[in-house]
């Protein structure tokens, strides 16, 4: 694509135009996506000599290939498209959230003769009143939860009008005191409506006249000597409060607005959000940001800005920023469309709004330091860890380890495991099980060879079809080889794992993890030697680490074969179910004992198992003296 491609040609044939401009390596990957107000100018600017635009910005370039551009009817356009770009396409070089989050809101669902009071995720131009958002699952559903205990609302999705039943019986959850059972006519529309106003109230912090009516309560349950009912509602009118109670930092006007703050220390960078809603605090959370290298913080805010709002569904009416942003404008239009009504961007200089910023980056400076002092910790043990490894066996850059390990009892159903750790942490995605198939007693170091031998010749196979195809190795099950292969034994270990090494002509260095009389690893046999390695290093705890995790996996697999076996077993017993019914049963099961506990009308479920066959399968399980083993 470049040799055909000529980039100065090609920028003088750019228009004068809002659009989105793509620019793509010479593999074709998208490195970065931007927007414009003139693409001419904008794009063309990448390309002049000494611009000062850093580092970051000039590798990007240099990668650049070819670029494309889309051309829009508006800025505003270009705004939105290059955010649905940016999200799909995940850029390296553009600045990006690294979390990709919703958040959880309550909807009173005022659209409904009898509104309900319940959790989304998606805000919807209706009658409905939202609260929110929050910050996290736990608190939505414990004040849902509350909410439907205090006043009885609905929470089933019939549709209710008033005066209507719409069934002969309430439900359990009417019996259990969690519904009113307006779906009967067991209460008015009036009635039910004053319900949802102290809900309402509740969840806008008015929580007096609630917790008076419980004092009353509890008062008159303790009168009676009811203590345990007076203790009852005691705990709930601290819930009551906590979901009330107001919050540390208020705000006279009452309106909803975001506070967003950033603090960085060299190339990582925190985004700070507190959310205030009717003047209340009620959540804040805190974004990773990447690319940010040679980025100003007013362009990282603005990024953030972008496509914080472009993912979730609530937009406040004032969003406070630490400083000014490029379109701020142009983002002012974009929010207010989206919200149904005028958002506004301040950046405040004095009093009680700037205080708040400040918190708000103090918050995310707190934030990144601990982080930064974990991740270094962290580092100690996965890459630290790592280091220490290549200082004592000489083996350099080690990013990719695998080890193997074997399973069996008595020789029934050898299995094998291969774990992978790149970086010093393990890679779940790469994990592989073997079932062995030419060895049928407990001869550990011929499993092994198959399983090696399996492994790698999968490896080399599938290397040379993916080269025929002209496709990435990278992306293959089996193409990418250990800088070091771990073998969960010693020298006889190593000395397999060395020969089907050399049989396929590879050359990768191995070494055996040693154990000492009492099974723990005491040392690394490596080229005929054994090395002694301090057992309070990091580097030992990882090869530990990686020992189990090998043995945890091939232990794993091993009884799960275990079980299909002993649910295939007994299956075959049962009257009228064959294979069909049998393979239905194991993909929906986990065991056996999950067969036996199932009533017929969970069996009756699969598709496979007709009613009358469920009813004989749970004859056999439940009959006296099976126990389905």
């Amino acid at each position: 694509m470049e040799k055909l491609f000529d980039i100065q040609e090609e920028l003088h044939k750019l228009p004068h135009e809002p659009g989105v401009y793509i620019m793509h390596d010479k593999s074709d990957a998208i490195i970065y996506v931007g927007k414009a107000k003139d693409l001419h100018n904008r794009v063309r600017s990448y390309f002049r000599t000494n611009v000062g635009r850093g580092p970051w910005i000039d590798r990007m370039v240099s990668l650049i290939a070819y670029f494309e551009y889309i051309l829009t009817d508006s800025e505003m356009e270009s705004l939105v498209l290059e955010n649905n770009l940016i999200k799909e396409y995940r850029p390296k070089y553009n600045t990006m959230l690294m979390d990709d989050k919703t958040y959880p809101m309550i909807k009173v669902t005022f659209g409904e003769d009898f509104p309900r009071v319940m959790k989304t995720r998606q805000m919807k131009k209706d009658r409905s009143r939202y609260f929110g958002p929050y910050p996290g699952e736990l608190p939505v559903n414990s004040t849902i939860e509350l909410i439907n205990k205090l006043f009885g609302l609905r929470t089933c999705n019939k549709s209710i009008k008033e005066g209507v039943k719409v069934q002969d019986r309430p439900c359990l959850n009417y019996q259990m005191g969690l519904c009113s059972a307006p779906c009967v006519g067991y209460i008015s529309k009036q009635e039910y409506m004053e319900k949802v106003e102290k809900a309402v109230d509740l969840l806008t912090g008015n929580c007096r006249e609630v917790v008076a009516e419980l004092e009353q309560k509890m008062a008159g349950h303790a009168e009676n000597m009811e203590y345990e009912e007076a203790a009852a509602v005691r705990d709930m009118i601290a819930n009551v409060k906590a979901v009330g109670m107001k919050q540390k930092m208020t705000d006279s006007d009452g309106e909803d607005k975001d506070i967003i703050a950033m603090a960085g220390i060299e190339n990582d960078v925190v985004v700070q959000v507190f959310f205030v809603r009717d003047g209340k605090l009620i959540g804040r959370e805190h974004f990773y940001m990447r690319g940010v290298e040679d980025r100003e913080q007013s362009e990282i805010l603005g990024e953030f800005v972008k496509q914080f709002y472009a993912g979730t569904p609530f937009i406040p009416r004032e969003i406070m920023l630490q400083q000014d942003i490029e379109d701020r404008g142009l983002l002012e239009s974009w929010l207010s469309e989206r919200r149904g009504s005028r958002t506004y961007i301040v950046i405040p200089k004095i009093g009680t709004k700037e205080k708040l910023v400040e918190l708000a980056a103090k918050n995310a400076m707190t934030i990144l330091k601990q982080d930064r002092d974990r991740i270094k910790r962290e580092e100690g043990r996965t890459i630290g860890a790592v280091k220490e490894i290549e200082e004592l066996t000489g083996i350099r850059d080690i990013k990719r380890m695998e080890a193997f390990d074997i399973s069996n009892i008595s020789g029934f159903e050898n299995v094998g495991s291969m774990v992978v750790f790149e970086r010093g942490k393990p890679k779940k995605s790469d994990y592989r099980k073997f079932k062995i198939k030419t060895v049928s007693g407990p001869d550990d170091y011929a499993c092994m060879k198959e399983v090696l031998t399996r492994r790698f010749t999968h490896g080399i196979e599938e290397n040379r079809e993916m080269a025929e195809k002209g496709e990435d190795a990278g992306f293959g099950s089996f193409t990418k080889y250990p800088d070091v292969l771990l073998m969960d034994g010693g020298k006889g270990q190593v000395n397999i794992a060395l020969r089907v090494l050399e049989e396929l002509k590879l050359d990768i260095p191995v070494c055996g993890m040693v154990k000492d009389d009492n099974h723990r690893t005491r040392g690394l046999y490596y080229n005929n030697e054994e090395l002694p390695i301090d057992t309070h290093s990091e580097g030992f705890k990882l090869i530990t680490r990686i020992q189990d995790e090998a043995h945890r996996f091939a232990i794993e697999y091993h009884r799960s074969l275990r079980s299909r076996d002993q649910v295939r077993s007994v299956l075959d017993n049962i009257p009228g179910v064959g294979e069909t019914r049998r393979k239905a049963l194991m993909r929906s099961f986990d065991s056996i004992e999950d067969i036996k506990n199932a009533d017929p009308e969970r069996l009756a479920e699969l598709p496979e198992i007709p009613f009358h066959i469920a009813e004989e399968i749970y004859r056999y399980f439940h009959s006296t003296g099976a126990d389905g083993k």
